[in-house]
This record gives C-alpha cells, sequence and structure tokens, in this order.
C-alpha cells in the first residue's frame, strides 16, 4: 500500500497529493451532502490540512449554510467546480477530503455510515458496516492512533482543547 495517493478535481486544474491514510472516514447520507453532491452520500476522509499538498492550482472556498448554523466552507475547483474537501466549522486544519476524488479511490473504505436517518431506502449498506441516525462518539468509534494525530493537529493549530 502507497504512503500517497493523488487525486484532482474533474478536469485536471487542481491536482494534490494526500500524504498518509486519513485518520478516519465518513459515509455521510445527510441530506445536505445530498444536495451538495447530487448524489446518495458524501464519502469524506478526516484528514490534517498539512498532509494536502498543492500540485496544480489551488481550490477556491465556497461558503454553505448548515442546519448547525456553524461554517462549512467546501473547496472547489474553479473552473470546473467539483468539490475537492470540506472545513467543518472553521477548522482550517483539518480537511474532509472528497475520497472519490483520489486517482484510486477503491483504495479505501468508509469506517462509518453517518446521518443514516436520512439515507435513501435504496441504498444498502455493507453487512458488518458500522451505522448511525445521527453523528457517533469519536472516543468509542476512532481507533486510538487516530485520536492521536487528531489531537497533534489540534494543538499545533493552537487551538484550546
Amino acid at each position: 500500500m502507497p504512503d500517497a495517493w493523488n487525486g484532482q478535481c474533474f478536469c485536471g486544474g487542481v491536482r494534490y497529493r494526500m500524504h498518509g491514510r486519513p485518520m478516519f472516514i465518513h459515509c455521510c447520507h445527510c441530506r445536505d451532502c445530498q444536495r451538495q453532491t447530487g448524489s446518495a452520500f458524501a464519502i469524506n476522509g478526516l484528514i490534517e490540512a498539512d498532509r494536502i499538498e498543492l500540485l496544480g492550482k489551488a481550490p477556491e472556498p465556497v461558503r454553505m449554510a448548515t442546519e448547525s448554523g456553524h461554517p462549512h466552507d467546501i473547496y472547489r475547483c474553479s473552473e470546473c467546480r467539483s468539490p475537492l474537501w470540506s472545513d467543518y466549522g472553521g477548522r482550517t486544519w483539518l480537511r474532509f477530503l472528497r475520497i472519490v476524488t483520489l486517482d484510486t479511490p477503491d483504495d479505501f473504505m468508509p469506517d462509518v455510515h453517518i446521518y443514516t436517518r436520512s439515507k435513501l431506502p435504496w441504498v444498502v449498506l455493507p453487512d458488518g458496516a458500522r451505522a448511525f441516525e445521527e453523528y457517533y462518539d469519536a472516543r468509542q468509534e476512532w481507533p486510538a492512533a487516530s485520536a492521536a494525530r487528531y489531537r497533534v493537529a489540534k494543538e499545533k493549530a493552537g487551538v484550546a482543547r
């Protein structure tokens, strides 16, 4: 398995390299993700922002409204408008990378399915999939190594505990 993966937007104007695996991967079935992607769900890999290396032009943030009222910026190619990653709640040190923008998205499976209360009824989850009607308790679901990476990234960003 490689230690870096390349990805890009639809037109190839924004290219990037992800260094290391995401800390955790969500398959989100919320209505916001459905509307923003035009699909049944979004698959987001949570990874430290400094592990994303730009190889082409930078995507631009587009601010979206959320049910929670917290800011949600989706970083999109300025040409083809493909979404590459999100920043939820102003946490610019953390990326919710759209796994399907990787050149080899099949290298990654979701760790959890979230907001399944709004999952489309014809979407069938794999046997044994961890699924939650809303969000989940990260202390119970995240591996210890991922939780440690998250804490380090947060501290490096100067965010209080």
